[in-house]
């Protein structure tokens, strides 16, 4: 009988942490699966776990090769599988019990050719948020594609979704060869996919292991694995300049905020001559496009400005002084006459090494914060207070204006401080008569910056909005 979804486990040398991955298989709420094991040369008595499993369930499958890698693994398994859909599975991971249920159901609603979910870190037993994935899934939506929802250029990796088979084999996806063989096929099948299909639920536990040989990723340092990374990164590129080259930016500024930091820290703990690893990293930054490099955080065209000099002690100064602060590092300003706004990091007008001011120009950083704490009636008036502040600045916004809006008209409010920080403002429920929602915009200026945001609510998460109660056709009933 043919299973309805296939799930393909490559298996290298996961002895401590395969039986966990293989009873999170096997537990699955679909049950009609196969799980087809590829052992790529395991040494060590992963195969063995492997066979325990396939005597007790017939739905597990075991084929084997020689050391070739987990693309070339994969691709192994692929060929053997038999079932409508795909999926792929780490063999030092887990897969929640109703993962599989939920994104063939989607794909079986939607008609999708691929369905992606959300995933979380573990870490000694306990799971965390996966940075790579942040941001990614916070707005699921079906029926959708990465040229509209363009936060799935954040979703490199192939073991969080299912696929369907027809799809996969119309649109020719293969692994290559290589470590780093999941992130050119992960953003293919995006661009290819007619429609995507992104659930906001957790699909997938990635391990960080504890013991046992280190994964990969954890070796992510190493000079061949650098190299192996950007070789990943320019088949992305090539493809995305061919197939979508509107995604190219995004991509770029992913990679610069993700996997350039592998490279300081191989720079940060180089012992021996460093020049193989400064023109890997000038390769690296050539591939990748100007504007992008441009556009960097402060702090990182700080630390790109260092290594294309070369400057490898105060390149690990900055990067000591990014992980010495807990909180948000500081914007301050500078000048009398024309005032701009900079980053307060290390070799600021440095006169021995001369770094443009430009490199540290965090003008375009700044964000106002504002959020409604209270909304009380007085039995005259409604109380407002609000925080408001800009995010990374440590003073008090000299001018606040409030005002509120509801689309049609701007209703402007009288505003008092309270503290650094605190703002309150009475609404008179008559001025608003006819109106609403409403919401409430908030004007801060301070040094020549003038930023302009909505209040949210007390959490600040979603914009707040203000109804005033008892509103009917023949006018308003003020509380009392």
């Amino acid at each position: 009988m043919i299973p309805l979804l296939s799930v393909i486990v490559p298996i290298y040398n996961v002895e401590p942490y395969l039986a966990e991955c293989l009873k999170s298989l096997a537990a699955q709420t679909l049950e009609d699966l196969e799980v087809v094991l590829v052992d790529d040369g395991s040494v060590d008595g992963s195969r063995r776990i492997a066979e325990d499993f396939v005597a007790r369930d017939d739905r597990f499958v075991l084929i084997g090769q020689r050391n070739l890698g987990p693309g070339p693994a994969r691709n192994q398994g692929i060929r053997q599988a038999r079932g409508s859909y795909l999926a792929f599975a780490d063999g030092d991971d887990v897969v929640p019990p109703e993962a599989y249920e939920l994104l063939v159901g989607r794909l079986s609603e939607t008609g999708s050719d691929l369905a992606c979910g959300a995933v979380r870190r573990l870490l000694d037993g306990e799971l965390e948020e996966s940075i790579l994935h942040e941001k990614v899934f916070r707005r699921p939506q079906l029926c959708t594609h990465i040229t509209d929802k363009q936060v799935l250029v954040r979703d490199r990796t192939v073991w969080n979704k299912v696929y369907r088979r027809d799809f996969w084999e119309r649109a020719g996806l293969a692994f290559p060869s290589g470590i780093y063989e999941d992130v050119p096929v992960a953003m293919q099948a995006h661009v290819l996919a007619t429609s995507v299909d992104m659930v906001g639920e957790v699909v997938y536990h990635w391990r960080k292991r504890e013991e046992g040989e280190t994964s990969i990723t954890q070796r992510r340092s190493e000079l061949p694995n650098l190299g192996e990374r950007l070789a990943a990164i320019r088949s992305v590129r090539a493809f995305l300049d061919d197939r979508a080259p509107e995604l190219l930016d995004g991509f770029d500024a992913l990679v610069l905020e993700k996997d350039t930091v592998f490279l300081f820290q191989a720079l940060e703990h180089c012992e021996g001559d460093p020049g193989p690893l400064l023109e890997l990293a000038h390769e690296w930054l050539a591939a990748l496009g100007p504007h992008v490099l441009g556009s960097a955080p402060s702090l990182r065209r700080l630390e790109l400005h260092l290594l294309r000099r070369g400057l490898l002690a105060e390149l690990r100064t900055v990067r000591e002084f990014r992980r010495g602060r807990e909180d948000v590092t500081r914007v301050v300003p500078r000048g009398m006459r024309t005032t701009n706004w900079y980053g307060d990091y290390p070799f600021f007008r440095d006169r021995r090494l001369r770094i443009p001011d430009e490199v540290f120009d965090a003008r375009e950083e700044l964000k106002l914060i504002a959020r409604v704490e209270s909304c009380e009636w007085t039995g005259a008036e409604y109380r407002l207070r609000a925080y408001v502040g800009i995010h990374r600045v440590d003073r008090k916004v000299p001018k606040v204006g409030l005002w509120l809006s509801d689309g049609r008209r701007r209703v402007p409010l009288e505003t008092r401080r309270r503290g650094r920080y605190g703002v309150v403002a009475a609404v008179d429920p008559h001025r608003l008569e006819g109106g609403g929602p409403w919401k409430l915009q908030v004007r801060a200026e301070m040094r020549g910056l003038v930023l302009k945001n909505w209040c949210r609510d007390a959490t600040g998460g979603a914009v707040w909005r203000f109804s005033v109660p008892g509103w009917s056709r023949s006018g308003m009933d003020i509380p009392q």
